[in-house]
């Protein structure tokens, strides 16, 4: 089983074809039906399918297992879909196809078990490698982060999101919202993003004298009139790829954020990078960022 096409670019460019041989040395014959998974067209639910293993499920069922983009949602990076096929009498896998969008039923009959994860975080214990990941980090630097006992001490580096300490976490909803209190202790800045990687970001930090604004990696012309404070509220709200911040020094009185934006350009084709925009809190300067009750909370 070959991935053919880029994983990324032209929608339909992606695909999977397969190719039999009696020796790993050939001669190899190829699929009468290649390629046996490609998007045809610009309607369909997922893009840029491919990367496929096959694997037998309950029952004798087969399925492939490869990643897509969601049409229209690129900024949630590629996501794993699950296909049946069967062998056909001349011994050839073919796909059913389908609408991929709607669900599965359980084969055989059964119930679903208990699944995912809770995205929000008190920082009760450390989820540091399961719930959070640390973006472009050393061992020695991952060490000194503390997690537990309701806060996350994030020690600083950099000069801002682009350089400095960042933890991430995945989410595969359209329209979700976050907020967490944030500590600056120290000289720096400390805050929450929407994270691609270090080139593209957007969020905002307190700084002790008020808030940084970012959004495409840079930060913003237009200064918010934020007071000075060293510990704040902060959200984020991404609404089907509309982005609006907040902020608030008692948790009551929210303040939105002057300057909108439209996201759904944070993908792979523009950055040549095959991740996702996804939650992050980050710390910059020679202080450390202290976040307590990050929460999580899907829309719609």
């Amino acid at each position: 089983m070959t991935a053919v096409g880029g994983t990324s670019g032209p929608p339909t460019g992606h695909m999977v074809t397969v190719a039999r041989s009696r020796s790993v040395h050939g001669p190899w014959e190829h699929c009468p039906h290649n390629p046996i998974v490609r998007m045809q067209g610009a309607g369909e639910a997922w893009w840029s399918r491919g990367h496929a293993t096959a694997v037998e499920g309950p029952g004798g069922q087969w399925y492939f297992v490869y990643h897509g983009y969601e049409n229209g949602y690129r900024t949630l990076g590629r996501q794993t879909l699950l296909e049946p096929f069967v062998w056909t009498a001349d011994g050839w896998p073919r796909a059913l196809g389908g609408d991929l969008s709607r669900a599965l039923p359980m084969p055989g009959g059964r119930s679903g078990a208990p699944h995912g994860m809770a995205r929000s975080d008190a920082f009760a214990s450390s989820s540091l490698g399961t719930r959070w990941t640390a973006y472009g980090t050393s061992p020695e630097e991952a060490a000194r982060i503390a997690m537990g006992g309701g806060t996350l001490v994030l020690p600083g580096k950099g000069s801002g999101p682009g350089d400095g300490s960042v933890l991430t976490q995945m989410v595969g909803d359209r329209a979700y919202e976050i907020t967490v209190t944030v500590e600056l202790d120290g000289e720096g800045e400390a805050g929450l993003l929407l994270f691609y990687n270090r080139r593209l970001f957007l969020g905002m930090g307190i700084t002790g004298a008020g808030l940084t604004s970012y959004r495409g990696g840079m930060p913003m012309y237009w200064r918010e009139p934020a007071p000075a404070a060293r510990t704040m509220q902060l959200r984020i709200v991404n609404d089907l790829q509309i982005v609006t911040f907040f902020y608030s020094l008692d948790g009551k009185t929210w303040t939105r954020h002057a300057v909108r934006s439209e996201v759904s350009g944070y993908n792979a084709n523009t950055m040549d990078d095959l991740a996702s925009l996804r939650p992050a809190l980050y710390a910059a300067g020679k202080g450390q960022g202290v976040f307590t009750d990050f929460r999580y909370r899907a829309l719609g």
